[in-house]
Parts: structure tokens; sequence; C-alpha cells
């Protein structure tokens, strides 16, 4: 009995089942499934951020220097300043961080305060009305574009740029960029639909023609070009006699002045062509070349500024009469900034002293030129900046 038992005892029977085994081959299963899924999300989470990287770079890529600012849309978070009609000075007491702020001028003499915006040079209407378009002045920063809304809403479109030109419509801009040329849309609060072109290291633009930029080569010196964006580079045909363009007559063709011989300019009739080319020319007034002046809606009168004798005056010429023996008369004090015409006879600007001349072709002609007068509540001192039309909000 004791033999057969130990027999029993010593044979291994197999086991139906093997918990230690299927412990095993569970784990086994578990770590190549969480292998698995890990390598899955890696896998995952590389093409996510490569696509978030694809993004941000399409986003943030620029063609050039960076300087369009793009401003707070959403005014509710800050106070809005208004543009207001200026009453007396804050004082001390009652105000102590004052508001920087430019004053448009009409020509009948109005006046209206654009707060947080200055200081300015230019200022349009925005298209449509609503606002203006405010050309800031020249700063060790560059220059910047400006939207004040009759809402009271300030932005700024442009910052550190160079010359900045409006279109008459105020549906166009034209910049300089470091070494390029830039033309884009106005659209409310944005400017859209960028073009840009390198130009050389001195060139800026000087005004529209039309569909096309007036682009001058070097201010210290001679030469133009007419550039229409998205019409390839800077023309290689250059003018090199222009030194200042006026303005533009009905037709189209251009009131400049030229270089005729070393030491002597004269004035010209311009075809708005990439050269430019001289069609009329007249010379005798004694010109500045700072190239202030401005031709009358229908082309007859020129108001620019010039010497008689060795006095620095504001010149009216009859354009009609431009040829070889071109005379001008005395119109008042030099000018500075925009010349503003009301219609065919009748012209405002402002002195180098801010105030307020407005030229009657008729009085001129009769030789009464016309005196400055001084914008009731400007300050003596303050250049404020002239616009054609005013219309103070309600």
């Amino acid at each position: 009995m004791r033999e057969t038992l130990s027999r029993q005892v010593a044979l291994a029977r197999p086991l139906s089942v093997d918990p230690a085994g299927q412990a095993i081959r569970r784990a086994n299963r578990i770590r190549r499934r969480r292998t698995a899924v890990g390598v899955a999300l890696a896998a995952v989470t590389t093409v996510l951020l490569s696509a978030g990287m694809v993004q941000l770079g399409a986003e943030t890529r620029r063609d050039g220097s960076p300087i369009v600012v793009i401003g707070d849309p959403d005014p509710t978070s800050r106070p809005l300043p208004t543009a207001n009609i200026p009453g007396p000075a804050p004082s001390p007491e009652t105000s102590t961080s004052p508001l920087v702020g430019e004053t448009l001028i009409s020509a009948d003499g109005r006046r209206l305060v654009l707060p947080d915006v200055g200081p300015a040079e230019r200022a349009q209407p925005l298209p449509g009305g609503g606002g203006w378009l405010v050309v800031g002045a020249q700063s060790t920063a560059g220059r910047s574009l400006w939207v004040v809304q009759d809402d009271g809403l300030v932005q700024v479109l442009l910052a550190g740029a160079g010359a900045i030109v409006l279109a008459p419509d105020s549906l166009q801009v034209a910049w300089r960029d470091g070494g390029d040329l830039l033309v884009a849309g106005v659209a409310g609060t944005q400017l859209i639909g960028a073009v840009r072109t390198p130009v050389p290291a001195a060139a800026e633009p000087v005004r529209f023609v039309g569909d096309s930029v007036l682009v001058r080569l070097d201010p210290a010196g001679a030469g133009h070009t007419l550039w229409r964006p998205g019409a390839g580079s800077l023309p290689e045909a250059l003018d090199r006699k222009s030194l200042n363009v006026y303005g533009r007559l009905p037709d189209g063709r251009l009131v400049g002045q030229v270089t005729t011989e070393p030491g002597r300019t004269c004035l010209a009739v311009l075809a708005p062509t990439r050269q430019l080319d001289p069609v009329r020319t007249g010379c005798g007034p004694d010109l500045s070349q700072d190239g202030i002046g401005g031709v009358s809606p229908d082309g007859r009168w020129l108001l620019v500024n010039g010497e008689i004798g060795k006095a620095g005056r504001s010149l009216l010429v009859d354009l009609q009469r431009l040829g070889p023996a071109t005379t001008a008369v005395a119109a008042g004090p030099p000018m500075t900034g925009a010349i503003v015409w009301s219609n065919e006879a009748h012209a405002s600007y402002l002195d180098g002293t801010g105030e307020l001349v407005r030229v009657d072709v008729g009085q001129v002609r009769a030789g009464k030129p016309a005196s400055p007068t001084a914008v009731p509540g400007v300050p003596t001192g303050d250049q404020p900046i002239l616009v054609k039309d005013l219309l103070i909000p309600g």
C-alpha cells in the first residue's frame, strides 16, 4: 500500500488550466496593445503639431518688413474719444493728461479737433464719409496712417512707414516700406490687396495719377516715373527733367516744374506717360523748389510758391497763357501744406504761421493779394491741417 501511494505522488499530471501561463500571456498582450496605442498617439500628435506649424507659418510669413499694424477693432474694452468742436482749454485741476490732437480747418474757417491723433500733416475724408484718414508727420520712427471715425474710434493702419500718399477718393494708399513701394486698398479700418515693387534707395511716392502712382526717384534731384500696380515692376524708361508735379488738368495731363538749364526751372504741361514728356513749357516766374502748388478744377489757374524780387510769395499763373513769356502775379504770403480750391476762382491755404489765406482770383488779378487771417480757437504757432470739406458731427 505504501509503495502504491508513493508512485501516485511522484507522477506529475497535466493541469487542465494554467493560471501562470494565462497571466503571462495576458501581460504580453496588454504590453503589445499599449505599445501600439502609444505609437499611434505619437503619430497623431506629430501630424497635429506639423499642421499647426504649417498654419502658423502661413499666417506669419511676409514678403517684406511688417509695418501694417492691426489695431483693436473692438472699442468696448476702452473709452472712446470723440471728435468735437474744441471749447476752453481744461485747467490743470480738471485734466492731468491732456489729449494730443490735431485741428482740421475748412476753407470757410470752421475747425474740428481729432483727439488722440498727432502730430499730422494731411487728412482726407474716409470713402463714403464717416471719418478721416490722417497721415502722420515724419518722425524718427517713420510715418503713420490713422483712421478716425465719427463715432470716436481711432485706429492705426500703418506705422513705421516712409512717405505716404492717398488717392483723391481715399480708396487707395501708397507708401514706402524699406526697399519697396506698396499700394493697397482702403476698406473700413483695414488695408487690403497690397501690391509691392522694389524701388531705388531714395525713391518715394508723390501722388496718384488715375490708377498709377507718380514716383519721384530722388527728392534731391529731378526725375519721376509712373508705376501701375499689378503691371510689373518700376519701368526702366524714366523722366530725368521734372522736379515737382503740382496737379492734373481735366484732360489727364499734368502740370509740373522742369529743369531747362543749370540754375533755371520752368513750368510745363506733361503727358501722363512713364517719361512724362513735356507738351508745353513756360518760363518766366521765379519758382520755389519746395513742390507746393495746386491747379484749379478747370485747369485754368496754378497757385505755386515763388519769389517776386527777393520776397517769397505765393504766385498765381494763368495756364492758358503758358509759353515763352509766362507771367505770374503775387497772390499772398508763401503757402504750406495743401491748397484747397473751392471752385474755379477761389482757393485757400495756410501760411507758415498757421493762419488761413483765402485767394480770390479776380481780386488777385486786379492787384489785391490775399492776406492771412487768424483762425479763432487755434493757439498762435500751432499748424492746423486744411481740408476741403469739414462736416461737424452733430
